[in-house]
């Protein structure tokens, strides 16, 4: 795949913003002990490696993405840590940004070739889009929309621990949507799969891009309506209704997730 700039016809200068991520989940960080994600200078890693454009500038420097291999040392003044330690660590906007950066990292790497005929790729010259030199297809970064809502029984909310977070971890319900479904109707049809209830009352609380790989969490609020909790092995190991003061493990904070659990406790009073 010939990609080596992708993002707005500009390229690299020295004094530009870089996010260096590392094959297969790590990003470079400040050595000092900071995790802004961020590493400014001249390009920090192998001139080689393919760039893509996360932030123009305007007011501060241009922002670019690259990733290098896995086994690639920490350079000069700077640490790979675990891609997951930046959430909670970084303010909203700087999340974001990070998030921009790894998913259009991710789908530079999974759109190295044409899905309709197969020819190698070049990248576009003033957008983010694969572009097929044979057949003229163009493949824009994949967002993956995901439902999560917050559902309450008076006093209580309810927690799930899927299969995959660690064991003690709890949280709220999630979900990608299907081809052809509304946001409430993907909302619907979680719920009712992963633990057998209803709900009624929904309400639309935010959304936050997702960048393990590709998502877009979608936040709602629900209010239980009728059934019986029936969690679905396949999904979760356990799932059961919680008060404000005696909530279990919880996701870090910094995810939607947290933020709907810790709206909760305030709500209730528990904050």
């Amino acid at each position: 795949m010939t990609m080596p700039v992708s993002g707005q016809g500009a390229a690299p200068e020295p004094g530009d913003a870089w996010i260096v991520l590392r094959e297969p989940d790590d990003v470079l960080v400040d050595a000092s002990g900071g995790a802004t994600g961020i590493v400014f200078g001249d390009r920090p890693v192998a001139a080689d490696a393919p760039a893509l454009l996360v932030e123009a500038g305007g007011a501060g420097p241009r922002v670019w993405a690259t990733q290098v291999p896995a086994g690639t040392p920490d350079p000069d003044g700077a640490r790979f840590a675990g891609a997951r330690t930046l959430i909670g660590a970084l303010d909203a906007r700087a999340f974001a940004r990070f998030a921009r950066a790894r998913m259009l990292v991710e789908w530079q790497r999974t759109h190295r070739y044409c899905g309709r005929c197969g020819a190698a790729t070049a990248s576009a010259p003033h957008e983010h889009a694969a572009r097929c030199p044979r057949c003229g297809l163009r493949s824009y970064p994949r967002i993956s929309p995901v439902v999560i809502v917050r559902v309450t029984r008076g006093d209580e909310v309810l927690l799930a621990s899927p299969l995959r977070a660690p064991r003690a971890m709890h949280t709220v319900l999630a979900g990608f949507l299907e081809a052809g479904e509304s946001l409430e109707d993907a909302v619907a049809r979680e719920i009712a799969e992963e633990v057998g209830l209803t709900v009624d009352d929904l309400a639309y609380a935010g959304s936050q891009p997702w960048p393990f790989p590709h998502a877009l969490m979608v936040a709602f609020t629900a209010r239980y309506a009728a059934g019986e909790i029936a969690a679905d092995p396949a999904e979760l190991r356990d799932a059961g209704w919680y008060r404000a003061d005696a909530l279990p493990e919880l996701p870090p904070l910094g995810s939607i997730a947290r933020a709907l659990i810790e709206a909760f406790r305030a709500e209730r009073g528990a904050g």
